[in-house]
């Protein structure tokens, strides 16, 4: 996937005709960010923001928020000729105390005498060579970006709050802490609102980060006073990194401090939308413009979460697909909850060659709204992808390759001068088509015997395939094995018409054909995959069906 950095664009004036009506969802929300400042002049930098919690190990929902937040970013340098300087801060909440211990860490009860210390100061569960929790995922994250290329910023909450680049909005907060109150409180049941406070002072006695009501804030000399967990009276400075605010105060004033001017987040952060940026406007700051997504489901529909480790990881979708298809799966539909769990990788994959390929022959209007477009900065690849991945994984079925040589053997009789070397993305992809096939839909096969009218219909697809000639491409094939199915009574389905006026083809042909021959429930077209694999060994594997060698 491409970043956006400093690199120039390349912008003609049919890129920016097409850019100033383009209805794809980056170049609208970049719009909004061209409102804010209409009639004003433009910060020293326009800041987008994201937001990472590290308590538990990050996953890809996280990650689409830098995904789609960098495509709004490229979209606003396009409709500002890159005249104006972005940035892109990736802000990890690290000092956040650990409240609960994630349920997918190898020693839960090691980190039991940490609860609700500071992230950075829980010890790393997993080893190596990271000292802390909060630096272990942080890690993560920044591996993830870097992998993707993205053109960000870090930001440690932890450092930001010790390092006093914070100092003045904390200021702010005692300053203006009864206006802050004001916007909270409403938000509170009754028994929280008795105990609550902006502030979550870190105990200098067990370092834990507390829930205590603030006996005094003092403004003038920046302090707060409260009782520690022990009940000892204790005072200590907003400042340095002795204390944090509260999830939703924290929000809008960093918001406020740092001049942020857009950020998306999930729905789950929906309602509360308007605490953070009545917090960011009463410390004197702007809220930014917002986006806010549909959330990440696993395979249950259950959202997924961090601690849970639900769903898919980063290094699982990595595992089993190039990266660029987890781009577009971030791109589409954002504001649609959707399924985020092993199924849904092939189709994310071969969605993502079909725009690639569609691209060269749209026009500017068409290729704005590409999702390709936008997940390579405006210059996606020129490549030449003669197998779906679907295909591929299909031929990995039949074959029972479990090495890219024996792959390759059926790749290059199917396409002539089609090597490894001539076409490695789709190399790329016969490696993630085999890593898929093993872990995934080898375990799940389930073979089934043909019944006697599928017997019938799978030995006369056999017959008419060996009347065709031995290189006889996909099209021809598709069409011998509907002449088959038009001429039995259980597939003709009588609501379709064939080019011949006779009835047309029920798919359940074609699904007995995947079900009994490759033991799964559905495939590609059947005629690709024959023409991909060979015909005589297409008709070798209806002859183990038949003789119950599959099942």
């Amino acid at each position: 996937m491409a970043t956006t950095g400093s690199n120039a664009l390349h912008l003609t004036p049919e890129i920016l005709a097409a850019a100033q009506g383009s209805k794809a969802w980056p170049f609208e929300e970049a719009r909004k960010i061209l409102k804010r400042y209409e009639g004003k002049d433009w910060p020293e930098t326009i800041l987008f923001e994201t937001g990472y919690g590290p308590s538990g190990l990050p996953h890809i929902g996280t990650f689409g928020e830098v995904a789609r937040t960098t495509m709004v970013r490229h979209a606003f340098r396009i409709l500002t000729e890159d005249q104006v300087p972005t940035k892109l801060l990736c802000f990890s909440d690290d000092m956040d105390g650990m409240r609960k211990i994630p349920d997918n860490v190898p020693d839960r009860s090691a980190l039991e005498p940490y609860l609700h210390m500071p992230l950075t100061v829980v010890p790393n569960p997993f080893g190596g060579d990271f000292t802390s929790f909060g630096d272990h995922n942080n890690a993560m994250l920044c591996r993830f970006l870097d992998a993707f290329r993205f053109d960000y910023e870090f930001a440690s909450a932890a450092e930001y709050y010790k390092s006093g680049k914070l100092d003045a909005i904390l200021k702010r907060v005692a300053e203006r802490y009864d206006d802050i109150m004001a916007i909270m409180l409403p938000t509170l049941g009754e028994e929280r609102r008795a105990t609550y406070s902006p502030f979550l002072p870190i105990s200098p006695k067990s370092g834990r980060v507390l829930y205590v009501p603030m006996k005094k804030v003092d403004a003038e000399n920046a302090t707060i006073t409260f009782d520690d967990e022990d009940g000892e009276e204790t005072t200590l400075s907003v400042t340095g990194g002795k204390v944090k605010l509260q999830w939703k105060p924290d929000f809008g004033a960093r918001w406020a401090a740092l001049g942020v001017d857009f950020e998306m987040f999930g729905k789950d952060h929906g309602p509360n939308m308007g605490v953070y940026d009545a917090i960011c406007e009463a410390l004197g700051g702007r809220a930014p413009e917002h986006f806010v997504y549909e959330l990440f489901l696993d395979e249950n529909g259950q959202k997924i979460s961090k601690s849970k480790g639900n769903g898919l990881t980063i290094d699982e979708w990595l595992t089993y697909a190039p990266t660029e298809s987890l781009a577009l799966y971030m791109f589409q539909r954002p504001r649609q909850a959707k399924k985020l769990y092993f199924d849904v990788i092939p189709r994310a994959v071969d969605e993502y060659y079909q725009f690639l390929a569609a691209y060269p022959r749209q026009d500017w209007k068409e290729r704005l709204g590409n999702p390709v477009w936008h997940i390579h900065d405006g210059n996606p690849p020129q490549v030449d992808l003669p197998v779906s991945f679907a295909l591929l994984l299909n031929l990995v079925s039949a074959s029972n390759a479990h090495d890219k040589a024996v792959l390759w053997g059926f790749i290059s009789r199917h396409a002539e001068g089609v090597t490894p070397e001539s076409h490695p993305e789709l190399d790329r992809l016969v490696g993630y088509a085999i890593r898929y096939f093993d872990d995934f839909v080898k375990p799940s096969k389930v073979f089934r015997a043909p019944d006697e009218d599928e017997r019938t219909a799978l030995a006369a697809l056999s017959e008419r395939l060996g009347t065709l000639p031995a290189g006889a491409d996909g099209e021809a094939i598709q069409n011998a094995a509907l002449d088959v199915a038009r001429g039995i009574e259980r597939y003709q389905d009588h609501k379709k018409q064939s080019p011949t006026g006779g009835p047309g083809v029920s798919v359940t042909f074609f699904q007995m054909i995947y079900q009994v021959l490759i033991g799964q429930e559905r495939g590609p077209r059947f005629g690709s995959f024959a023409a991909l694999y060979g015909i005589d060994n297409t008709r070798a594997l209806i002859d183990k069906a038949l003789k119950g060698k599959l099942k």
